[in-house]
């Protein structure tokens, strides 16, 4: 998501050059640009200042005039097409008002958009979840034990982890279409890959390829939002998002129960329907979805401009971008893991966001238990009670949204600069409501309680997840800013390890010790958790000004 995107970062020359007529804006966040990427996750841009060219919005600009002067650095003396670099004219947007520009567009056609996105990002997460309720089936079908057969879902979120360190540069480099619409329909092909697998390393395979390429819309969604709506309009967009993107873990169990019960589909119409949304959903985002990325819109208009004058002085920076290994290596996985261990920050927002998004996939394997195995249920009927976890996330938009005007304010008194600690008063509320649910539900899950009582547990659940998560996510990108996408990156990379390993972990776990004591447990560390945001408040602002990733202005 881009930061600080309506301020246009300009540099005033009073030098004229021939050719050229009165300059209009150019690029925003020329410099640097850091934008919202998962869930959250973000890719910060980097571009080198430019030395001084001629500066242009387009083809009508051609009468002598004072332009805007930007330094270029050693990266960028290769001349552009053709031209000599002295007199290059850098394309820009026509103002204000130019309705190329993405963040223009009316805001029927952006919420048109942000639907399509929403989709793309609920396809992928749906697919992470809805095979769920067949691991019994799928363990018995290849001849493995059931918590073996778990790896089918474990599998799909560590390719969450890992998609993202090649889907970022291609967003970057490409635009948003190619780094989401190619992965979304390998994501398809993996789908039908495991519907028509044999054996258990067919499946184990396909699966992780699959949310390799599933983490793609996952990734980039947010990024994309990020370029179309203002900073103060773009966190009701995100919050809905994050609603499709939570959609899928909690209703997948549902949609999967039902298919497998039904003797004319079973387990691998799990992944077939899977496929066929994917598919469906390629299908309209290939043709409705446009680009919004700014940087491919401007080199577009670039290409434009040549041909269409016939003068190659009209360039654009984004032409001269290059993706190599090392950028990949230091700014795609060592920062990231550079943040995680040596930011106090990064690495306790990480934790505490990775535990409540674990916890999300740990229910996968808890609720059958409690509603299936020990109380008898029909494996419908036992996924009816995710229904409360998705009723809970929908509670934490009214709390998240009931924070964006308080934070606005906030803002505005501070000149417009992040405030990262005006995030932390519904993460601290979220914290006390997660810890509750934990307990709630251990206590009240066993088959002489009403069945009432746990499943209102899993509302408090749901709603205190989706508070802390997608604040912690907030909190990240008002910190880091320029490096938000590394220390978004490392939040991504640790909550998917940790989504791994939980539902692998829950079925011994609960089993072992009994729902209550091992809730009780997963309790404790959330109630552990809860002076997080209250350390934030206090000693925020010291760890900004000592860290050597977060900006700090008095």
């Amino acid at each position: 998501m881009m930061l600080n995107s309506d301020t246009e970062t300009e540099t005033e020359g009073d030098s004229s050059v021939r050719g050229v007529g009165k300059e209009e804006r150019a690029l925003g966040n020329s410099n640097a640009t850091s934008m919202l990427d998962h869930d959250g996750e973000t890719t910060d841009v980097e571009t080198p200042p430019r030395r001084p060219s001629s500066q242009v919005s387009g083809p009508q600009s051609h009468s002598q005039s004072d332009i805007h002067q930007t330094p270029v650095s050693d990266h960028e003396k290769s001349s552009g097409p053709n031209e000599s670099r002295d007199d290059r004219i850098l394309v820009g947007w026509d103002g204000d008002d130019d309705q190329g520009n993405p963040r223009n567009w009316s805001t029927l056609y952006k919420s048109w958009i942000t639907f399509q996105l929403g989709m793309l990002a609920l396809s992928a997460s749906l697919g992470s979840s809805i095979i769920s309720p067949a691991g019994k089936t799928i363990a018995a079908y290849v001849g493995v034990g059931s918590e073996v057969s778990v790896l089918s879902i474990s599998l799909y979120i560590l390719g969450f982890a890992f998609g993202p360190l090649c889907w970022a540069p291609i967003s970057e480099l490409w635009g948003r279409r190619w780094s989401m619409l190619p992965p979304l329909f390998c994501l398809g092909l993996f789908s039908i890959g495991t519907a028509t697998s044999t054996n258990a390393a067919s499946i184990f395979i396909t699966r992780f390829f699959g949310g390799l390429f599933g983490s793609a819309p996952v990734s980039n969604v947010s990024a994309a939002l990020g370029d179309m709506w203002s900073p103060k309009a773009r966190g009701t967009a995100v919050t809905f998002y994050a609603v499709a993107v939570v959609g899928g873990p909690t209703l997948g169990p549902l949609i999967g129960s039902a298919l497998l019960v039904n003797p004319h589909l079973g387990w691998r119409w799990t992944e077939y329907l899977e496929a066929i949304w994917v598919f469906a959903m390629f299908g309209l985002c290939f043709i409705c979805l446009p680009e919004v990325y700014t940087p491919v819109l401007l080199k577009k208009k670039a290409a434009r401009l040549r041909k269409e004058t016939g003068n190659n002085a009209y360039y654009h920076p984004h032409e001269e971008i290059k993706l190599d290994a090392k950028t990949i290596v230091t700014k795609h996985f060592s920062r990231p893991l550079l943040m995680l261990t040596t930011e106090p920050m990064v690495t306790c927002i990480a934790l505490y966001a990775s535990f409540v998004y674990a916890i999300l996939y740990l229910t996968l394997e808890v609720f059958p238990i409690v509603f299936s195995d020990n109380r008898g249920w029909s494996p419908v009927i036992a996924s009816l009670p995710f229904l409360g976890l998705f009723v809970g996330v929908n509670l934490a938009v009214v709390v998240n949204l009931g924070n964006q005007p308080r934070y606005a304010r906030i803002v505005d008194a501070a000149g417009g600069r992040p405030v990262p600690e005006a995030r932390l008063a519904p993460m601290a509320l979220g914290g006390f409501i997660f810890a509750i649910g934990l307990f709630w539900f251990g206590w009240t899950a066993a088959p002489n309680i009403h069945w009432i009582l746990p499943v209102i547990a899993s509302v408090l659940i749901g709603a205190g997840f989706n508070i802390i998560f997608q604040q912690c996510i907030n909190f990240l990108v008002d910190t880091y800013v320029l490096y938000a996408a590394s220390a978004v990156s490392a939040n991504t990379f640790l909550r998917s390890i940790f989504a791994t390993g939980f539902p692998l972990a829950a079925g011994p776990m609960f089993r072992a010790m009994g729902v209550g004591p091992a809730m009780s447990v997963l309790g404790g560390v959330a109630t552990v958790a809860i002076p997080v945001p209250f350390l934030f408040m206090k000693y925020g602002v010291t760890l900004r000004k000592k860290s050597k990733f977060a900006p700090y202005k008095d």
